[in-house]
C-alpha cells in the first residue's frame, strides 16, 4: 500500500504560502495596470526606486533572462521612467536608473498597494523573523 507523499497539514501549508504568493501578484497586476506598467515594468521600477541597477543584476533578482529585462527597460526607458547610465565603478557596465518621473510613479504605484506593499503587516517581529529563518531553511540558505 502506497503511503501519501504529504500529510493534510504540509499540504495545508503549502495551499496556502501558494495563496499569499497568488494574492501578492494579482495586487500587484492591478497596481501596475492603473499606472499603464505591466507587473514585470512595475517591478523594475520598484527595484530601481531604491538605487541604480546594474542590468545583469536586475536579471538576477527577477530570475529572468537578461534579454528580458533589456526589453522591459527599453519600454520603461521609452516612457520617460528610466534612463541608462554607465556605472562610475566601470564604466563598461551600464545601470538603470529610475528618472524623477519614474520615482515618482513607483511611490504612487508602491502607495496604492495593501496587501503586496506589507504582506507581513499583521506579523510581529519575532513572526516575521521565525518565518524568514523558516523560509531560509525550506529552500536550503544558510541562516546567519
Amino acid at each position: 500500500m502506497a503511503t501519501p507523499r504529504t500529510d493534510p497539514l504540509t499540504r495545508e501549508v503549502v495551499e496556502l504560502i501558494g495563496s499569499v504568493v497568488a494574492r501578492y501578484y494579482e495586487e500587484y497586476e492591478q497596481a501596475a495596470a492603473q499606472h499603464s506598467l505591466t507587473g514585470a515594468q512595475a517591478r523594475v521600477l520598484g527595484l530601481l526606486s531604491l538605487e541604480p541597477v546594474p542590468m545583469r543584476k536586475i536579471a538576477q533578482k527577477l530570475k529572468c533572462e537578461p534579454s528580458n529585462v533589456t526589453g522591459i527597460v527599453d519600454r520603461l526607458e521609452s516612457r520617460g521612467l528610466v534612463e541608462r547610465r554607465p556605472d562610475p565603478a566601470d564604466r563598461r557596465v551600464k545601470l538603470a536608473a529610475p528618472t524623477p518621473e519614474g520615482l515618482d510613479t513607483a511611490r504612487r504605484l508602491r502607495d496604492s498597494l495593501d496587501f503586496a506593499r506589507e504582506p507581513l503587516g499583521q506579523l510581529t517581529v519575532v513572526e516575521r523573523t521565525l518565518l524568514r529563518d523558516l523560509l531560509k531553511r525550506m529552500l536550503g540558505e544558510d541562516l546567519v
